[in-house]
């Protein structure tokens, strides 16, 4: 996948924020935001163990292909902070935890359900979802850490701000929180299976990369929804 793909590619996810956004204006409530948030974690951990190459133009890089849906995640709770509050972030963390937990449930009651004699793809089912339990442990754990810091760092840099500079709370939470997720989730995920290093780098790299390309809809997100009359106090 070449760079001008990639940025189509992060462009397409990213304009499903800022409709969750409208929603958010209309509505006065995250609930599309929520949905989306929710929608990309559950198909990232399904779609977890596809790597693919990714050509930025001066180097090739090796990461799970969902990394470019996935990376919206922190796009949405940057877009939720800022309108509703680090409380209502972390209450869509919550959902997207519960709904991870579910997915394991259901993942292992398939898998273990006895086959109809005419149904041949038991071992397709099997390799595709088998890994889901680990993936979804890895995501969760990842995930929880990840998030809640890029939450916590996103309302710092905002009250250290007084509420100016989105591009900085943006980048300077969203980046760092990025970096721990691909750490935490490819050791977990993929330790002994596959060359972590070599893809906790190209997770990350592609993740900056998403962060980057993804200031201008922050923005826009926040000229739908309107500017926060006043900054959250809570920590």
């Amino acid at each position: 996948m070449d760079i001008s793909l990639i940025i189509v590619w992060i462009a397409i996810v990213s304009l499903f924020a800022v409709f969750g956004a409208y929603y958010a204006k209309y509505y006065g409530r995250p609930d599309a935001l929520i949905a989306f948030y929710v929608t990309a974690i559950i198909f990232s951990n399904l779609t977890a163990q596809k790597s693919a190459v990714f050509n930025l133009g001066f180097m090739e890089f090796f990461a799970p292909v969902n990394v470019l849906i996935f990376s919206i995640t922190f796009l949405l709770t940057d877009i939720v902070n800022e309108k509703f509050g680090r409380a209502e972030t972390q209450r869509m963390i919550g959902i997207a935890v519960f709904a991870q937990v579910a997915i394991v449930l259901f993942t292992f009651l398939i898998i273990k359900s006895e086959s109809s004699p005419f149904f041949q793809n038991q071992l397709a089912f099997e390799t595709v979802l088998g890994n889901i339990p680990r993936i979804v442990f890895a995501s969760l754990t990842a995930f929880f850490i990840s998030e809640n810091a890029d939450a916590y760092i996103f309302q710092w840099f905002r009250r250290l701000t007084r509420g100016r500079h989105l591009w900085m709370r943006n980048i300077f939470s969203s980046l760092p929180s990025m970096l721990l997720d691909s750490v935490l989730f490819m050791i977990i995920a993929f330790y002994g299976v596959m060359p972590i290093g070599e893809l906790i780098l190209g997770l990350t790299v592609v993740k900056w990369l998403v962060g980057i390309v993804d200031i201008p809809f922050m923005y826009l997100a926040r000229a739908v929804l309107g500017r926060t009359e006043s900054i959250p106090n809570s920590v």
